[in-house]
């Protein structure tokens, strides 16, 4: 216990001129604070000095022995090369949390240690929480593989079709059929890229535009202009009801953006001839828009999902619609940089409503105004 007393001797340094603290309380006051977890292990890989953040983030293990934790084994096996090598050791991993034994798992802490030797076989590993930055590479690497998927969807059916259009040269209406095809899957490959930067715009490449004033009547009316060719050629009316003269604060364009694809969705997934109306009501704080169609609706285990890049609920029909999987996204990350959201209702057989709701007032009103206060400084002397 001698030696451990004065390796934090060592450590925490000499006394300090600090009125009524000594260096070990007030090195262990800043050793709980910190945010990095902090474990001291001796020679037999016993813990003899731990912060809280070391326990949160899972490097001590319950013991055979009640009350007596023990490091992680990772922790114990980094801590073993350092002392064998007198090098220090980094390594990044994901930690199971709480009783979870599976280091995969969605609820696993991502963890970066660095194991220094302190001599006399005495090890010290910090811990830093990586959580998010590994949650954002496997987000990364998941919409890389997702994008790679569905990029090669159409460009195989490209290569495909523009062989057969060169074999079809003797039948004029194969020609015909083959060409229209090409046109429609490049037309979705051009949408795809398309949303593909809108998409990376909106999650942080570009800076948000300044908020102004946009006017939910101008907004409709040019959504409805939009959409009026595919709607025409299903037969159907794109219909306004609600309160004329609102007013939403963002981006004008980005805000038609989000409402012509509800719109878009909504045609495209319903019958030839049904309705699709574009409703608008609002009080003092937020303005809600919905789209509501007569359309063939969503099951309730993929409402928590549609809003997801690349997910479809009826992969088959998306294929029909030229759907890109991205549409619904693009939505949901104008509506949140807008300070709103998006949600949606449906059945089966029924249809669909999808509602923004979106800030009635610009961003620097939400909070009131501090009083003003007016400084005067008086003439030298002035008492």
């Amino acid at each position: 216990m001698g030696t451990v007393r004065g390796w934090r001797r060592k450590v925490w340094g000499g006394p300090l001129n600090t009125v009524g603290v000594n260096d070990h309380e007030l090195g262990r006051k800043s050793l709980d604070s910190l945010r990095a977890g902090v474990v001291v292990l001796d020679p037999n890989d016993q813990p003899v000095l731990v912060n809280p953040a070391a326990r949160l983030l899972g490097l001590l293990r319950a013991g055979s022995d009640l009350g007596q934790p023990v490091p992680h084994p990772i922790v114990r096996t980094l801590a073993g090369q350092v002392r064998r090598s007198g090098i220090r050791r980094e390594i990044e991993l994901d930690l199971p949390r709480g009783g979870s034994t599976d280091p995969d798992s969605d609820d696993a802490i991502g963890v970066q240690l660095r194991a220094v030797a302190l001599g006399g076989g005495y090890v010290a590993v910090e811990a830093a929480d990586v959580t998010e930055a590994h949650r954002v590479a496997r987000v990364r690497r998941d919409f890389v593989a997702n994008v790679s998927h569905e990029l090669k969807t159409p460009i195989g059916a490209l290569q495909l079709l523009s062989e057969a259009l060169l074999d079809a040269t003797d039948d004029p209406e194969a020609a015909q059929r083959f060409a229209e095809r090409i046109r429609h899957e490049s037309a979705r490959l051009g949408r795809l890229v398309t949303e593909l930067i809108e998409l990376s715009r909106l999650q942080g490449a570009d800076p948000l535009p300044l908020p102004e004033p946009v006017s939910v009547d101008w907004l409709v009316a040019e959504v409805v202009d939009r959409t009026r060719t595919q709607a025409a050629a299903k037969n159907m009316d794109v219909g306004f009801e609600g309160t004329r003269g609102l007013t939403v604060y963002g981006s004008d364009g980005q805000l038609a953006t989000a409402v012509a694809n509800l719109v878009e969705n909504a045609i495209a997934y319903s019958t030839d001839g049904r309705q699709v109306t574009i409703a608008a009501r609002g009080d003092a704080d937020t303005v809600e828009i919905a789209v509501i169609d007569e359309g063939m609706g969503i099951a309730t285990h993929d409402l928590d999902r549609v809003f997801e890049r690349f997910y479809r609920a009826d992969q088959a029909r998306s294929r029909e619609t030229g759907g890109t999987g991205l549409g619904l996204a693009i939505v949901k990350h104008i509506a949140t940089n807008h300070g709103g959201r998006v949600e949606v209702a449906s059945m089966l057989g029924v249809g669909s409503t999808f509602t923004l709701r979106l800030p009635s007032r610009p961003p620097e009103a939400a909070l009131p105004l501090p009083e003003s206060v007016e400084i005067f400084a008086g003439p030298k002397g002035a008492g």
